[in-house]
């Protein structure tokens, strides 16, 4: 069934989004005060509520420029409400992101709410509804290196600086990927709908495995050393060190032992 209108309740946010915002700031504030008796597990849990916060938002990008685009079907579907359980796939999301964040510091692009690209007329709004996460993503970049590149650290906490860091490193990795121009990424939406009938027919049996075949690039040494090499020189660009991110995430997988160089030269 397929909704025409849009009602108060499909746009009120969801309390589960709530609590992952409560969960960001408690143990954002337990890592800027010191509260936390083992720091490392503030910061896991202030990154990792902070990197939902941010796949949430990413989505819901999505879904309001599809709204405002023609497709008035995302409110009925709860997209709006930035409840991530709403998601046609909750494990794409949210969960399979947050296992690559644990298990090799890369932010795997989210992408499962199911836009109805028919009721949207104009190229250009098809691009922008596929363009608005990944730009979303740049825009919590931006946010999270804004103490560095304003030189406005004095003061931080050398954990929260730590932790910034590594977070905006999954930002600024999680924006790259998405503007590949891979089918099943968002890169490839913003470029889809100025591509021939013929081209778009005979790349969409790939679409599902694009994101797959970007990571088994990632595996081979030498793609991974440039791509990295990139993130770092952006991030170097916004005025974080190879240090300051290597630190935040060693900290974020305090299960591995805390480093004495982080804690001595930090």
């Amino acid at each position: 069934m397929t909704a025409t209108t849009t009602r108060p309740s499909d746009r009120r946010i969801s309390p589960v989004f709530v609590g992952i915002l409560a969960v960001t700031a408690v143990t954002g504030w337990a890592t800027w005060t010191g509260f936390a008796e083992q720091p490392g597990v503030a910061v896991f849990l202030f990154v990792t509520a902070a990197w939902i916060v941010s796949l949430c938002l990413h989505e819901y990008a999505h879904a309001r420029t599809a709204l405002h685009s023609g497709d008035i079907s995302v409110g009925s579907k709860g997209y709006l409400t930035l409840n991530p359980l709403k998601y046609t796939h909750a494990l794409l999301s949210i969960v399979l992101p947050v296992i690559f964040v644990i298990m090799g510091g890369i932010g795997l692009p989210g992408g499962a709410v199911f836009i109805e690209r028919n009721r949207i007329q104009g190229r250009w709004k098809h691009s922008l509804i596929s363009a608005a996460g990944p730009l979303t993503n740049v825009l919590f970049a931006a946010v999270c290196t804004a103490p560095f590149w304003l030189h406005s650290l004095d003061g931080v906490p050398r954990d929260f600086r730590f932790a910034l860091a590594f977070l905006a490193l999954l930002q600024v990795t999680a924006a790259l990927l998405n503007f590949l121009p891979v089918p099943g990424l968002d890169g490839y939406g913003v470029i889809e709908p100025w591509l021939s009938y013929n081209i778009k027919r005979q790349v969409e049996p790939f679409a599902p495995f694009g994101l797959l075949f970007v990571f088994a690039l990632l595996w081979v040494p030498s793609i991974n050393t440039y791509f990295f090499d990139v993130i770092d020189a952006i991030l170097r660009g916004l005025g974080i060190s190879d240090f300051e991110t290597y630190c935040g995430q060693n900290l974020y997988r305090f299960w591995q032992g805390s480093n004495e160089f982080c804690s001595i030269s930090g």
